[in-house]
């Protein structure tokens, strides 16, 4: 029981910014394990995210709610995965060979692309969160951030880690994803989808899985797998997919 608690505060220290006891430490083989709990994380995230919105929205408009609660969700995270998005739209936007592209997403420097992919992302998170109710959002945020996690989390199962050194600011990555603990990941990161009470909301699993796909494709055919930085791009594009799939699917349910 030691050990699980551990494995958990590893995936807690590595994946946010929540303050771990001092006995946990950066070990390679709990941060592989601690995979499994990366969609568990989210639902912290997306429960201290909707409690910001809920209590903001009392006090300020709506629009002013959900910008906070996106604040909220920048700072938990450190914004881990929105600098891994924005070394993805460096890297593929500046690169044209394998080498380039690594070395573009190695650097600490935003550039343009990262910038206005930066820009362009956030504010499609904006409307589309602005486009659900108060009601709606606080199971929409919790789903939205455990689901987008399950998928990049699915990355260490199906593709190869490429960086050929350590010798960079790539952030900790998991490189090992046993089967078993996939199953657990898949658990954490699909059951949220029960707080909708609507068997159909389980077809969101096939818009966010195929994104995942798509950029599998897209990151082996350039760099021949992913980095650390492929999978902070694949949860935010995830969870911007699960945004637009789910009002989407509203019009006809």
């Amino acid at each position: 029981m030691k050990k699980e608690l551990q494995i958990f505060l590893t995936a807690m220290m590595f994946y946010t910014r929540i303050p771990v006891p001092r006995w946990v430490n950066h070990d390679a083989e709990y941060l592989n394990k601690a995979t499994k709990y990366f969609p568990l994380i989210g639902w912290i995230v997306g429960v201290a995210v909707a409690l910001v919105f809920m209590g903001a929205n009392y006090l300020f408009s709506p629009s002013v709610a959900i910008i906070l609660s996106m604040v909220v969700s920048v700072l938990l995270t450190g914004a881990f995965h929105e600098d891994g998005f924005a070394d993805v739209c460096d890297g593929f936007g500046g690169g044209w060979t394998k080498e380039k592209i690594l070395l573009i997403m190695k650097d600490s420097r935003v550039g343009a692309y990262g910038v206005i992919g930066l820009i362009f992302m956030l504010s499609i998170k904006f409307y589309l969160l602005s486009s659900f109710s108060a009601a709606q959002l606080t199971f929409v945020l919790i789903a939205a951030h455990a689901i987008s996690r399950w998928a990049a989390a699915s990355f260490i199962l199906t593709h190869q880690y490429v960086r050929e050194n350590e010798d960079s600011k790539a952030k900790p990555v998991a490189k090992q994803f046993l089967v078993a603990h996939f199953l657990i990941a898949s658990l954490f990161g699909i059951l949220p989808l029960l707080l909708f009470k609507n068997v159909y909301v389980f077809l969101l699993i096939i818009p966010v899985y195929t994104m995942k796909i798509y950029l599998g494709w897209y990151f082996k055919k350039w760099i021949g797998g992913y980095t650390g930085d492929c999978l902070g791009a694949t949860q935010q594009l995830c969870e911007i997919i699960f945004y637009l799939s789910l009002l989407a699917l509203w019009k006809f349910i």
